[in-house]
């Protein structure tokens, strides 16, 4: 036997299923929804100083002694597996018989993931400056997002090709919900729960209400639009559509609650989760919009 052929022997010997490349990606996705729900829990307990060293609580004590130090370091001992799960699925993408750019997005992935470590250092050595802790936010979004685009890549479907004008809409409906992610991070940085009770409140981004209501409106009456036609249509696209929507349904609820309620922490908590769980299926739905047909 040759040596080439030996090598192709070896490395086919290595290769990873599409079952168990599917599998990482939902795992990928998954984590990341739950290192911003823990990030998120940080946040809104004030627990971001809990641990004011990095990667141990103190400096001669790693681990943690308090209740917010309990909840920072959770939060970086679940990150932690984040970065595990991510690095698994950035080779498993170079095991597998995927594009070469899901390959490299899934190194994207895992490098963003891991950038979140020394970004959330240098936030803890700035006393949460309330811009690293929305940059540490949005950076888990977009992680997030390339994810989703990920796992939706890989994953067996075959639906229906769509006109390009609803296509566009769709576009339209992600770009306002992305608008409604960023104005709402901005909004929350304006309220009571900052990150902690010692930084300053953010009074000058208070002007982030104004556009979150206002790309909620788009949002809405663009999703409505989407989901008649898909309707009429009899689209098999109406399943993702309706998906979305329950969790829209959910999100106003707890939103409206939570401003009834002077915003109590562990109602903002349960409004960013399901907020990013929103973006992902949105995210998802969208893409397979744009990219309905994959053969298995």
């Amino acid at each position: 036997m040759s040596v080439g052929a030996e090598s192709l022997r070896r490395a086919r010997s290595f290769a990873l299923s599409d079952t168990a490349f599917r599998r990482l990606a939902l795992a990928n996705v998954l984590m990341l929804v739950v290192i911003v729900a823990t990030g998120a829990t940080v946040r809104l307990t004030g627990s971001g100083l809990g641990c004011e060293h990095w990667p141990g609580c103190e400096p001669h004590h790693f681990e943690p002694k308090s209740f917010h130090s309990y909840i920072e370091f959770g939060n970086r001992v679940v990150a932690f597996f984040t970065i595990l799960v991510t690095l698994a699925t950035a080779i498993g993408a170079w095991l597998a018989s995927v594009s070469r750019a899901v390959r490299w997005v899934a190194v994207v992935i895992f490098l963003g993931t891991l950038a979140q470590a020394p970004l959330g250092a240098i936030t803890i050595h700035y006393h949460l400056n309330p811009w690293l802790v929305i940059s540490h936010f949005l950076l888990s979004i977009v992680v997030l997002t390339l994810a989703v685009s990920v796992a939706v890549e890989v994953w067996p479907r075959s639906l229906d090709v769509v006109p390009q004008w609803v296509r566009a809409g769709a576009l339209l409906v992600w770009v306002s919900l992305c608008v409604l992610i960023v104005s709402g991070t901005l909004a929350t940085a304006a309220g009571p729960h900052p990150g902690s009770t010692v930084v300053r409140r953010l009074w000058s981004f208070y002007p982030a209400v104004y556009w979150h209501v206002r790309a909620t409106a788009v949002f809405g009456v663009s999703f409505a639009v989407l989901l008649t036609w898909l309707v009429r249509a009899h689209s098999r696209h109406v399943r993702g559509a309706l998906f979305v929507l329950g969790l829209l349904a959910v999100q106003m609820t707890i939103g409206e609650i939570q401003y009834r309620t002077q915003l109590p922490w562990w109602l903002v908590l349960v409004h960013v989760t399901v907020a990013t769980t929103l973006w992902a299926a949105a995210t998802a739905f969208v893409y397979s919009l744009w990219r309905p047909v994959r053969r298995t």
